[in-house]
């Protein structure tokens, strides 16, 4: 099932692009997760990171460029994004096949010391409230004292007042940078060239048998709601870092 190394750069440069329609200020918020990622790793002479939900590699990419003495380990489900990841992406991360938040997942990751930091970026609203706060436990769990999970996505405020205005922080601060008057293809239409491309039948063959409905998600969680889990799985500090619209970067400290 292995891609070309032509075909990986090109779909994950594609991806790139369609995912710019989605993210307000994408790569500032990468930069705020590798900042701090940095503070947490500073003085740590090869620091452990987990990436969950990795898809190709666009922020462990990002990571390696700025810690190249971090080991990551990139996790995700999907085989069509990890093989882009694997291939575009090589000398980033280990790219593992997990399903995040099934019970023993992390023995999957196969982790030889406590990780320092994990990220994630737009990944986790996959997971029902119940699954996100079993996920979170079990990153209290790896993760050493100190450590950290980073985690950049889009979290309304509690209450529908503040939540529409964030919202509409967040159109206007699209519109500004010209992301929603962009031509590029959208999510779908990325999916639907990248199954009619022979080099990657064989992987969204093994993507169909791997799908599996995971009801709505926690997209409607605020960030009080997500900070009240994670001081339940035994997170002792948790805040909002950066912050344009309902785009958000959330820190939460373990201990």
């Amino acid at each position: 099932m292995g891609v070309s190394m032509g075909a990986a750069s090109m779909w994950v440069e594609r991806w790139e692009r369609q995912q710019q329609r989605y993210a307000v200020d994408r790569e500032e918020r990468f930069a705020v997760i590798a900042d701090v990622t940095e503070h947490l790793c500073a003085g740590r002479d090869r620091p452990l990171l987990l990436d969950l939900g990795c898809g190709p590699g666009s922020l462990s990419a990002r990571l390696a460029r700025r810690l190249p003495h971090a080991e990551i380990v990139a996790v995700d489900m999907d085989p069509v994004l990890l093989e882009l990841g694997r291939t575009h992406h090589s000398d980033s991360a280990r790219y593992v096949d997990a399903v995040i938040g099934e019970d023993g997942w992390t023995d999957a990751l196969e982790l030889d010391r406590p990780v320092d930091a994990a990220v994630t970026t737009t990944a986790l609203h996959y997971l029902p409230a119940p699954v996100l706060l079993r996920t979170y436990r079990s990153l209290a769990v790896v993760l050493r004292d100190g450590g950290a999970l980073v985690n950049g996505d889009h979290f309304p405020p509690d209450g529908s007042p503040c939540s529409e205005l964030t919202a509409h922080v967040g159109r206007r601060r699209a519109e500004r940078t010209g992301v929603h008057g962009r031509e590029d293809e959208d999510w779908e239409s990325w999916w639907e060239a990248a199954a009619a491309d022979p080099e990657l039948t064989d992987l969204f063959e093994q993507r169909e048998k791997n799908r599996s409905s995971s009801g709505n998600g926690n997209r409607h969680l605020s960030v009080g709601a997500h900070t009240r889990l994670l001081h339940r799985a035994g997170f002792g500090h948790v805040t909002p870092v950066w912050q344009v619209g309902d785009s958000c970067v959330l820190a939460a400290l373990k201990g």
